[in-house]
């Protein structure tokens, strides 16, 4: 889109997200004519297309979209909560053969970081290093 603001497109994400979409994100490209543009895109559920559909159309200048089919491999994952330096933090721990990946969760992290005013990067190292532990 070559002619939508800033402000409609990222009042349309929060659109889509509640109305179910699974990540939504526009990235800055150029168009014809080297105009400056946005290429909005949405991974959502085929069900929710039409409903989606509708919050582009009455939200952005779009007179078009184009859509992809994609496949998509889900890792066996479960979470976790394990007792920290920090307190208990819920890691998710994801499976494929003999990999495993555990990673803290975001929200515990954040709310570590606001509790005692640490640093994002400071606390997310800790937790991974006590995970190897």
């Amino acid at each position: 889109m070559d002619d939508c603001t800033g402000e409609a497109l990222g009042y349309t994400m929060e659109k889509l997200l509640k109305k179910g979409a699974r990540d939504v994100f526009y990235t800055p490209i150029y168009m014809k004519k080297n105009r400056p543009a946005y290429k909005l895109s949405l991974i959502c559920k085929e069900e929710d297309i039409r409903a989606l559909e509708e919050v582009i159309f009455k939200n952005t200048s779009s007179i078009g979209i184009r859509r992809y089919k994609a496949g998509r491999t889900i890792l066996e994952r479960e979470i976790v909560v394990k007792e920290t330096k920090y307190g208990p933090v819920r890691y998710k721990v994801s499976k494929f053969g003999d990999i495993k990946i555990s990673t803290p969760e975001y929200d515990d992290i954040k709310a570590i970081c606001d509790k005692m005013g640490l640093g994002f990067r400071t606390v997310y190292q800790d937790l991974l290093m006590e995970d190897l532990g």
